[in-house]
């Protein structure tokens, strides 16, 4: 009994909204050529590549598995802006729950935020600094 009445009261429990990440949304990292580099991934490791110039790995949820989680990857051609002002090769965007609430987190620990939150219809983004000098992307998926 005692077992079936912490399942009804898991399933009952408000949903997690602590602003957090979650997940891993994608990795871009700057290439001398990104189209010769998109297609020795597809020839070589048969990574394929979708209308956005990158490829989209899709995978479910653990702990809601009706949920399908995607990855990101896209190689960008080496100086684009869309890295600025992090001068490293790579960017990471973190899949995150709660955005709004990390951003006021991230505000009050005196983070840098870089842009605006802007809003899509496939989820909310916003661009801040690492300690390193990364730019990161936090993503909320809709």
């Amino acid at each position: 009994m005692k077992d079936q009445k912490n399942q009804n009261e898991n399933s009952t429990s408000p949903a997690d909204t602590t602003p957090k990440v979650t997940g891993i949304g994608g990795i871009f990292f700057f290439s001398d050529n990104p189209k010769e580099t998109k297609e020795w991934y597809t020839k070589n490791l048969g990574i394929e590549i979708n209308d956005w110039g990158s490829s989209s790995f899709e995978s479910r949820n653990v702990n809601r598995p009706d949920e399908i989680n995607s990855l990101q990857w896209k190689p960008f051609k080496k100086g684009d802006e869309y890295f600025s002002p992090s001068k490293k090769d790579f960017m990471i965007n973190y899949q995150v729950q709660n955005i709004e609430g990390l951003v006021n987190k991230l505000k009050e620990n005196g983070v840098t935020i870089l842009d605006d939150m802007a809003t899509y219809d496939y989820g909310k983004f916003i661009h801040i600094m690492d300690a390193e000098g990364n730019k990161i992307e936090l993503w909320e998926p809709c």
